[in-house]
């Protein structure tokens, strides 16, 4: 690090438990409800620790703040807040046990932590945030926990357009984020001490949401393609002026010789868990949380003992952050290529955009994968923006077949063969950031290269990009979003606008991108004159080699 360069270090935090033990504070009843989006009720594997031995754990690791799952009856609520008062230990409250179990907001399947908990916590002065657990999911796939009929988490959008149902999500994050905004106002402390965090599982919804005041929580690891998931919620982070958390997701699809809760958690190896951790580290969040202790500690004989994946996180926080400073945050990411592609909510599941069961997925929604596909050299599948789709299996479902749920803990998983993972961590990707069809000219940054796609483009954007165009922009856009006077592809100014009916096959569009694409082995993303150069580390691409370097910049 260079002398007199400011250093940025991300809050470290870890989630509590869902399998392992009983919550410290709620005993008896966690094993009462379902704790898990897998739709059983779990019993705990381990004897329950004391409160304070718990906090003491968290310490021990290195958290600097708590993100716990509060029980929607507000079992042992007071006594938690006292205990991390205590302790000088930040806290996050997240809403997924109400999601999963209820109460509701009426006319949805979203948990809002109440008024009264919510003051409460806020005049603790330890409350550092309200995380939504996959709203984005939820939104979309409204009965994933609630059966008694389809209620979209932030509202029906049945009978809406793609855009009025954007719009209709939008509204309802902006109220919910004012209503918290002004209670904590009106008592008297900062209307900034509890911001709303959207988590999201999927590499969609992180435009509107920031739109409407959330935070930014990608989750990596889980089952998504990193570089895509990371450049969108960058590119939304950067857009809306968000900072950015980062989940770390143990849960995932894969099988091995390794610690193992339950099917699919942990469904990464502790190598790529601890690739995972580096290199969320160096997208520069401001906040890194581990999803659920339970994979990183066993409670046994009063004592608390690291896992394989304890040990992972241990070196990462206590070894790999102090001898590796940064000087960057998320903010400062500067793309050579921007991507600007509505916010469609597609995935690859091509139905239900934003919860709207009767609306048919337009075809130009499926521009957005066509363009991942030529942007990573043709490594990201062109039907789909994560492993939710066609053309997947997951190995953690014959372990749920053949083990029964009595077996479990496994101190050692089952090896199948090397042949049977499917969740790497790399893909190439040369510096990409993903904007919305409502960025700023000036949000745009000096790109060389643009492409546009998606179903629909503002007018304010469409203009921003063509004035891009004339600059000396590379400019590639999807004719449907283009004007008749517009049409024509060609120079204009000092710049290249060219219009494309198809992504994937258009030989002008292949040969124009080709030289921007960077080497196919390697994944940048660049945050000022810091540029991280990401590697394979094994033939897989499970694990990764990291590169920072100083990079001389040149604009057209």
């Amino acid at each position: 690090m260079m002398k007199g360069i400011s250093q940025h270090r991300p809050k470290l935090g870890l989630q509590g438990p869902v399998i392992a033990w009983q919550d410290s504070w709620a005993g008896e009843f966690s094993d009462e409800i379902m704790r898990t989006g897998t739709g059983s009720v779990y019993p705990s594997q381990d004897p329950t620790p004391t409160a304070t031995e718990f906090v003491h754990a968290l310490k021990d690791m290195g958290a600097e703040f708590y993100v716990h799952h509060m029980f929607p009856n507000l079992r042992g609520q007071s006594q938690m807040l006292e205990d991390m008062v205590q302790h000088d230990m930040d806290i996050c409250l997240g809403n997924e046990y109400g999601n999963i179990n209820g109460p509701y907001v009426e006319g949805t399947n979203r948990y809002d932590v109440p008024d009264g908990p919510l003051l409460e916590a806020a005049r603790s002065g330890k409350l550092i945030g309200l995380l939504y657990d996959e709203p984005a999911h939820l939104q979309i796939n409204a009965g994933q926990y609630r059966k008694d009929g389809f209620f979209p988490h932030w509202g029906k959008t049945e009978g809406l357009t793609l855009s009025e149902s954007n719009k209709k999500v939008f509204s309802a994050v902006a109220a919910r984020v004012r209503h918290v905004r002004k209670l904590i106002e009106e008592a008297g402390m900062d209307p900034g001490a509890a911001p709303l965090i959207a988590e999201h599982v999927f590499p969609v919804m992180f435009h509107v949401h920031a739109r409407g005041g959330m935070l930014v929580c990608p989750k990596t690891m889980k089952e998504s393609f990193q570089p895509l998931q990371l450049s969108t919620a960058l590119g939304a982070a950067k857009q809306y002026n968000r900072k950015m958390w980062i989940c770390a997701d143990l849960w995932g699809p894969d099988v091995g010789p390794w610690f193992t809760r339950t099917s699919g958690f942990p469904g990464h190896s502790p190598e790529e868990y601890a690739s995972a951790l580096k290199m969320s580290y160096y997208m520069g969040p401001t906040h890194l949380f581990t999803e659920n202790i339970d994979v990183l500690l066993k409670y046994q004989n009063k004592q608390f003992l690291k896992t394989e994946f304890g040990e992972v996180w241990d070196e990462f926080v206590h070894k790999f952050v102090p001898e590796n400073p940064i000087s960057w945050t998320h903010l400062q990411a500067e793309p050579d290529i921007v991507f600007i592609h509505s916010d469609d909510s597609n995935y690859g599941q091509n139905e239900r955009l934003f919860g709207n069961p009767s609306l048919a997925a337009p075809e130009t929604t499926q521009s957005i994968f066509h363009v991942w596909h030529l942007l990573s050299h043709g490594t990201i599948p062109a039907h789909g923006s994560c492993m939710h789709i066609s053309g997947y299996d997951f190995p953690r479902h014959r372990l749920k077949q053949e083990i029964p749920s009595e077996k479990y803990p496994l101190e050692v998983g089952p090896i199948w063969g090397s042949e049977r993972q499917i969740h790497p961590l790399f893909y190439p990707l040369n510096n990409v950031l993903v904007y919305d069809n409502f960025v700023e000219e000036q949000q745009i940054g000096n790109p060389k290269l643009i492409l546009v796609a998606g179903s629909n483009l503002s007018s304010e954007t469409l203009n921003a990009i063509r004035n891009k165009a004339n600059s000396g922009a590379i400019v590639i856009i999807a004719s449907w979003l283009t004007p008749k006077q517009w049409m024509k592809s060609g120079r204009v100014g000092k710049g290249l606008w060219v219009v494309t009916e198809d992504f994937l096959h258009d030989y002008r569009v292949s040969e124009i991108v080709k030289p921007h694409l960077g080497n196919d082995d390697c994944w940048v993303q660049r945050f000022g004159d810091q540029e991280v150069r990401i590697y394979k580390g094994d033939p897989f691409g499970s694990t990764l080699d990291f590169e920072v370097m100083n990079k001389i910049i040149t604009t057209y």
